[in-house]
């Protein structure tokens, strides 16, 4: 943990350049001191069918999550989560000056009584 997960619509697949923003996501994250660089995952998924508001307009939105483990303070998390929205608000900013781009963002704790998971470990020869 952390999980970076953004969800968007298709129409700004070539302009919202994730891979950029995920690079910086990541780059924050790992400066904090308070993740494992390891654990760090950032993600997309897209949309290629949504419907927002009336549906005439060539709408767009970037939905994005991040789920915090366990062991990190409420001002912690707050921290965090003010300074990736700045992040991500200036990532956006020229997409959003040239078009409707709604940006919501979202960060917990992950709730580790619902989750599994295993890991394979690579074997060093």
């Amino acid at each position: 943990m952390p999980h970076f997960i953004a969800e968007c619509t298709d129409n700004i697949r070539e302009q919202a350049d994730l891979p950029g923003l995920f690079a910086k996501v990541n780059e924050a994250l790992a400066a904090t001191g308070i993740f494992p660089i390891g654990g760090i995952r950032s993600r997309a998924h897209w949309l290629d069918t949504w419907q927002m508001a009336d549906g005439r307009q060539d709408y767009a939105f970037v939905h994005m999550t991040l789920k915090i483990g366990a062991g990190r303070s409420l001002e912690s998390r707050q921290d965090v989560g003010d300074m990736l929205f700045a992040l991500i608000k200036s990532h956006f900013a020229t997409l959003m000056e040239s078009r409707y781009l709604a940006l919501s963002f979202r960060h917990g704790r992950a709730r580790p009584d619902a989750e599994l998971q295993t890991k394979q470990r690579a074997r060093v020869i």
